[in-house]
C-alpha cells in the first residue's frame, strides 16, 4: 500500500503538525455543514411562518436520538479502516471499506421508515406544542427521506479519513450545500413551500455528497477502491464493526435522549424560547465541531498509531489533541457569546427571542472546552480499541447526571427556569470528563509502554 497523494503518515514525525493537516479540513467540512443548517433556520425564521423556526428547531434533538446510534458505526469503520491502514493489511481495508458502505444503506432504510412512519407519535412524546406539531411532523417526514444518501457520505467521508483524506469530503460537502442554500431559497422564498422546501433542499443536498462520496471511492486505486460487486458484510469485519460501533451508537444515543428531555423541558416555556434556544443551539453548533474534529482527529491518529505498533506515541496524541480542542473552544465560545445578541438576531430579529437564547449561550458557550476535552480524551480511548468502557462512563455521567437534575432539581419551583435548566450542561461535562481521565489512564497501563 503505498502513500498516495491523500494521505498522511500519522506514526512517525511531529503530531501537532500533522494533526492540523487532518483536522482543519475536518472542521472546515463540519463548519461549512453547519453554515447550511443555520441558512435552513435562517430562511425560515425569516421567509416562513411564524412558527416555522420553532418547528424546525424542535426536531434537531430527535433527528440527532434517532441517527446517533447508527452514526456510531461510522465510528468504528473509521477506527477499523485506520487501524488495518497503519498494520498495512490491504485485505481487511477492503472488506472493511465494503461492509461498511453496505451497513450505511441497511441503515439508512431503517431509519426512513421509522421517521414517516412515527414522526407524530414521536413529536408528541416530546411536548412539542400543538401551534408547532403540524410544522414539525411535515419537516421531519421529509427529512428523513433522505437517511440512506446522509449515512452513506458519512461512512464514506469516514473511511476517507482513516488515510488522512479530509479534504475531498470537504469539497463535496460545499458543493452539496451551495446547493442546499440555492434551494432552500427557490424552495422557501419563491415557491412559498415553508419548512417542506427547506427539508426538501436538504435531502437533495445530502444525495449530491453521498454520489460525490461515492463516485471518490469508485475512482480510488489499490485497496480503498469500492466495487458493487464486493458490496456484502464480511462476518468478522462485521463482528468488529458491531462490536466498536455499538457502544459508540447507544453513547450517542443515551447523550440525544438526554438532549430531548432538555428539549421536552424548553417546550414548556413555548414556542418563544424554543426559537431563542434552536437560535442558540445552531450558534453553539460551530463551537462544538470545531472542539470535535480534534476528537475525530485524536481517534484516528491512535488508531493507526496502535495499529502501526507506535505505543509511545499515544500519550503525546492525547496531550496534544486535548490541549487543542480546549484552546480552540475557549476562544470560539467566548467569541460567540460576546456577539451572541447579535448572531442570534440573524435568526430571528426579535427581542424576546433573543433573551432566552442569550441565556443558554452564556452557560454552554462558557464552559464548551470541557466538552471539548471530554470529547477528545474519548476519541483516544476509542482509538486504543476500548469502546464499552467511555460508553458506560458518558451514559452515567453526562446524561445520567442531566436527567437527574432536570428531573429533581429543576422541578422545583425555586429553580424552574431556562438558567436552571442549561446550567445541567457543563456541570455534566465537567463530572465526565474527569471520570474518563481515569478510565484513560487505567486502560492505557494496559498497553504497551515502548513501540513493538
Amino acid at each position: 500500500m503505498s502513500k498516495k497523494k491523500y494521505e498522511i503518515d500519522m506514526c512517525s514525525g511531529a503530531i501537532l503538525p500533522k494533526l492540523l493537516q487532518l483536522v482543519l479540513p475536518l472542521m472546515l467540512s463540519s463548519v461549512l455543514q453547519l453554515l447550511f443548517n443555520a441558512a435552513d433556520i435562517i430562511v425560515v425564521g425569516n421567509f416562513a411562518s411564524e412558527n416555522s423556526l420553532a418547528a424546525v428547531g424542535s426536531t434537531t434533538s430527535l433527528v440527532n436520538l434517532m441517527t446517533n446510534l447508527f452514526l456510531g458505526f461510522s465510528v468504528s469503520a473509521n477506527v477499523l479502516t485506520s487501524h488495518y491502514m497503519g498494520a498495512r493489511n490491504g485485505e481487511n481495508v477492503s472488506k472493511t471499506i465494503h461492509t461498511s458502505i453496505f451497513l450505511s444503506i441497511v441503515f439508512g432504510l431503517v431509519l426512513t421508515f421509522v421517521g414517516v412512519m412515527f414522526a407524530d407519535d414521536l413529536l408528541i412524546l416530546m411536548k412539542v406544542p400543538e401551534e408547532v406539531l403540524s410544522l414539525s411532523s411535515l419537516y421531519l417526514r421529509i427529512y428523513f427521506c433522505g437517511m440512506v444518501a446522509m449515512m452513506i457520505y458519512n461512512f464514506g467521508s469516514s473511511i476517507l479519513r482513516s488515510k488522512g483524506d479530509t479534504k475531498r469530503p470537504l469539497y463535496f460537502l460545499a458543493l452539496a450545500g451551495v446547493v442546499n442554500v440555492v434551494l432552500n431559497l427557490i424552495f422557501v422564498i419563491v415557491f412559498e413551500m415553508d419548512v417542506a422546501g427547506v427539508a426538501l433542499a436538504t435531502i437533495i443536498s445530502q444525495f449530491v455528497s453521498a454520489a460525490l462520496i461515492m463516485i471518490c471511492l469508485m475512482k480510488e486505486t489499490d485497496y480503498y477502491k469500492f466495487e458493487f460487486k464486493k458490496l456484502r458484510p464480511d462476518k468478522k469485519i462485521l463482528g468488529k464493526i458491531f462490536r466498536i460501533g455499538l457502544p459508540a451508537g447507544l453513547q450517542g444515543v443515551v447523550f440525544s435522549l438526554s438532549n430531548v428531555v432538555v428539549q421536552s423541558s424548553i417546550n414548556s416555556f413555548g414556542a418563544v424560547v424554543m426559537a431563542g434556544s434552536a437560535a442558540s443551539a445552531s450558534i453553539e453548533g460551530f463551537v462544538w465541531v470545531s472542539m470535535n474534529a480534534f476528537s475525530q482527529g485524536a481517534l484516528t491518529f491512535t488508531s493507526q498509531n496502535i495499529g502501526g505498533g507506535k505505543y509511545s506515541r499515544i500519550n503525546k496524541i492525547a496531550i496534544v489533541s486535548c490541549a487543542a480542542a480546549a484552546i480552540t473552544g475557549l476562544v470560539m465560545g467566548n467569541l460567540a457569546y460576546i456577539f451572541g445578541d447579535v448572531l442570534i438576531s440573524l435568526y430571528d430579529p426579535r427581542p424576546e427571542i433573543i433573551i432566552p437564547g442569550m441565556t443558554r449561550m452564556q452557560l454552554v458557550c462558557g464552559f464548551y472546552f470541557v466538552c471539548g476535552l471530554m470529547d477528545c480524551i474519548v476519541g483516544v480511548i476509542r482509538g486504543m480499541g476500548y469502546s464499552v468502557a467511555p460508553t458506560v462512563v458518558s451514559m452515567l455521567g453526562a446524561c445520567g447526571i442531566r436527567i437527574l437534575w432536570i428531573s429533581t432539581v429543576f422541578q422545583l419551583p425555586q429553580f424552574h427556569s431556562e438558567f436552571f435548566l442549561f446550567i445541567s450542561y457543563p456541570i455534566s461535562w465537567a463530572i465526565t470528563f474527569a471520570a474518563h481521565m481515569v478510565c484513560y489512564v487505567i486502560m492505557r497501563r494496559r498497553l504497551p509502554q515502548k513501540d513493538i
